[in-house]
This record gives structure tokens, sequence and C-alpha cells, in this order.
């Protein structure tokens, strides 16, 4: 169905996999009523931009869906920089911020199996599911695929642990980059449609935007605001320590026993839990802020995470959009100190743009979801047709093993390589 208007700009779709625990609710959109992009160097206050867009809140039905209209959106990585000022680069051609309002959606309830059409044009979204999807050719997607050195990330990472052993930060995320060029005629959306076919992410995400594309088949949820009464609750769910899975059963247990067991990945999961309970007690009443899950481990396609929790109310006063600012960028994927592993990555990685930003969708209630921008490609459309580049990396600990953490880049980005036909690392 989406394939049908894959390439209209501003077409966008939040699939989740359907678990209880992850993510019942899908959605599609299309046609925005408006949109606001916040380019580098434009001096707008992006975030006060966004909460204009938004608007107040106002009610919903309480029997529908969590999002029922309002804000879906892209905030790069170095949105940050509007944060923290640290004068960082930029990756072209992506915008720090870009989103539109969406008034009219499909919703897609993966619990009752049934398709809900919201707003004005309730009727029309609903003649969506009639279009006739693209067909997708099985060949090969990508036509080309540049594999990073492996050298090089070894020394960025023995880089960082002598840094760590110097005292100048605790934790350091840094990722590699493997670039290439779609096959003639083929398209970004087809990429998401073979990771949704393999394994859908609980929070993959696909947007279009002029002459951009950005697909994401992301596990992990950044930042979550659902309306409980009069109050606002906060929630985030960092992602950190990563384990292969086994090729067998057993094999696979042994390998989710030993990272529930690693003090390297405990640790490091930890030093995030800390800095994102640091980042939301910002906005939050005080004492609010708890920890209900520390170190859970969740099972995916090709590897296995530990998952904490972190939630807390916000102040009265206080919006979703004051909580993204507080929280920005996403603590799993800097490092802590935050601003200081910012700086750290900065030196090491060229700019990031959409990678490691955040996909979200801000309702007209007041309620707020987003993804880490991990497990994901960019597309920038060129005269010969589609380049892309995907990501992906890992946080760097004093005893980090720079080989461990090179295989372990690699088995994050397998999914991606190899819908495109890369399967070469």
């Amino acid at each position: 169905m989406l394939s049908a208007f894959a390439d209209e700009p501003y077409a966008v779709c939040l699939l989740s996999d359907g678990a209880a625990e992850r993510g019942r609710w899908s959605y599609l959109a299309r046609g925005p009523s408006e949109t606001l992009t916040i380019a580098p160097g434009d001096p707008t206050d992006a975030f006060a931009a966004l909460k204009a867009l938004v608007g107040p809140p106002k009610p919903v039905d309480p029997a529908g869906p969590p999002f029922q209209g309002g804000v879906i959106g892209l905030a790069s990585y170095e949105l940050g920089d509007r944060v923290e000022q640290l004068g960082l680069g930029r990756l072209p051609p992506w915008p720090d911020l870009v989103c539109g309002r969406y008034e009219t959606l499909l919703a897609f309830d993966h619990h009752r199996r049934e398709v809900l059409a919201i707003g004005p044009r309730a009727e029309d979204a609903l003649a969506w599911l009639d279009a006739p999807p693209a067909p997708a050719p099985p060949d090969p997607l990508a036509a080309e695929v540049q594999t990073p050195c492996p050298a090089a990330h070894e020394a960025a990472v023995a880089e960082i642990v002598a840094r760590i052993a110097a005292g100048e930060i605790f934790q350091a995320n840094l990722a590699r980059s493997w670039t290439g060029r779609l096959a003639y005629g083929r398209r970004p959306f087809e990429l998401f449609q073979r990771l949704a076919a393999a394994s859908v992410a609980p929070f993959a995400a696909y947007l279009r935007l002029p002459s951009v594309a950005l697909v994401s088949n992301s596990p992990e949820r950044f930042l979550r605001v659902t309306p409980d009464g009069g109050a606002l609750i906060a929630e985030t769910r960092p992602i950190k320590g990563t384990a292969p899975r086994g090729a067998t059963p057993a094999e696979d247990e042994r390998l989710v026993g030993a990272l529930a067991a690693s003090e390297k990945d405990r640790a490091e999961n930890l030093m995030i839990v800390d800095l994102m309970r640091n980042d939301l007690s910002r906005v939050s009443t005080p004492g609010t802020v708890r920890v209900p899950s520390l170190f859970a481990v969740e099972r995916f396609a090709n590897v296995s995470h530990l998952v904490s929790t972190v939630t807390a109310t916000l102040a009265p006063g206080r919006t979703a959009i004051d909580l993204l600012a507080a929280a920005f960028p996403p603590g799993s994927i800097t490092g802590a100190p935050k601003v200081q592993a910012m700086k750290v990555i900065a030196e090491l990685e060229p700019p990031r743009g959409p990678f490691f930003g955040a996909m979200f969708w801000a309702g007209c209630d007041g309620a707020f979801d987003s993804n880490v921008l991990i497990r994901s490609a960019a597309f920038a459309e060129d005269g010969d047709g589609w380049r892309f580049e995907a990501r992906a990396g890992g946080g760097i600990v004093a005893d980090s093993d720079p080989v461990g953490e090179r295989r372990e880049t690699e088995a994050k980005i397998a999914a991606v390589l190899g819908a495109l036909g890369g399967d070469s690392l």
C-alpha cells in the first residue's frame, strides 16, 4: 500500500513489530497540511518553532490509538548543537529539523488486526488501502557497497580507550559508515520493504522528503510521553550492551547469559541510565525520576541487547518538546559526560546528520513517541539515481576491545547490508 505513495514528498510510515511490550500500533501518513524545515545556519529557535507547530493540547478519543494526528518529524543529531552550541559540522543535504503536521492518517492495530482512518479526510485515507503496490524486483538492491576500513575503526576505538584512561570521558559512542549506490531504477522504499519482511523492528520508520529519504529499522525507543489525567509521564529505554544471536537455541542462551552477566556491558548501560536520569530530571517534578527496569535482555533478529527503562513525571507547564530539548541527542549514542563525549565524537567521525538523531511523532493531545536512529540508512538523489550511507556504532568504555567493538558494528549493520544485497563486510 505505502509503496504506491513512497516517492511522494513527506510520505511517512512509523512501523512497529506489534509485540505487546514494544508497540501495538503502526501509522501511515501523507500530504501534511503544514511543514517546518530548520536548515543549518537558520537562526530560528527550532524547539520553539516545533512547539508552535504542535500547538496547544486538545482532547482526543480515549479509545483511539496513541497518535491521532499531529506532527511527525526528523531531528538530526546536530539539532543538539542548538542546545549545547558545540560548533558541530553538518551532513549535506540534511536539515537540523524537518517535520509536517498530519491531520489525516491510517493507524494499524496489530493486536486487533484492524485499520483505523483518522482525521478530517478519513474516507480519503481509507482509499489509500486500495492503491496497487509497486512491484519490488528480487535482484540486489544495491549496485555497490563500500566497506569502511576495519583498522581505522579499531585505531579510533583505541584512542577513545586511551582518553578514558586519561580521565577525559567515561564513555563515547563511535560509529562506522558503509556507503554505496542503489542499482538503476531502484528506490529507497524497497530497503524498508525488505527489512520489514525479514524482521521488522519495534521502532522502524520510513520518511520521504524532496531528494532525500530515510529508512530505519531501529529497535530503540528514545522518549515517550503519555498523558495521565492532568500529568505527563515520560519514559526512555536506552540500549547499551550487545551480543550476537546464536546459531542454535543452546548457543543463543549461552550468549544471552554472558551478556546479562557482563560487567562491561552492565557498566556501559548503567552510565547511560544515569545520564538519562539527569536529562529527564531537568524538566520533571523533583523526586519522580524512577528506574523500573534495569539490564533487561531483549532479543532481536541479529543481536540481543541490554535495555533499561527510566520514567518521570514532567513538571507542571512542561511539554514533550521541552523534554526533547532537555535530552537531545540521545545519551545512548553520545556517551558520558555527554557534552565532552560529543566533542570527542566530532573529532573522530564526520557529521552525523540523521544518524543517531530521532524520528518522532507529537500528538495533538500532548503525547509523544520517538526512536533513536540506529540501524538506519540515509539516501540522497543525484543525476545517477540514489546514493546511500548506513552507520553502526557502539559505546566505548575503559575495557573495550578494538576488534570486539569493530565486530559489534558488523553484527548491528548486518540486516541492513543483507537487505541491500551487500552481505560482505
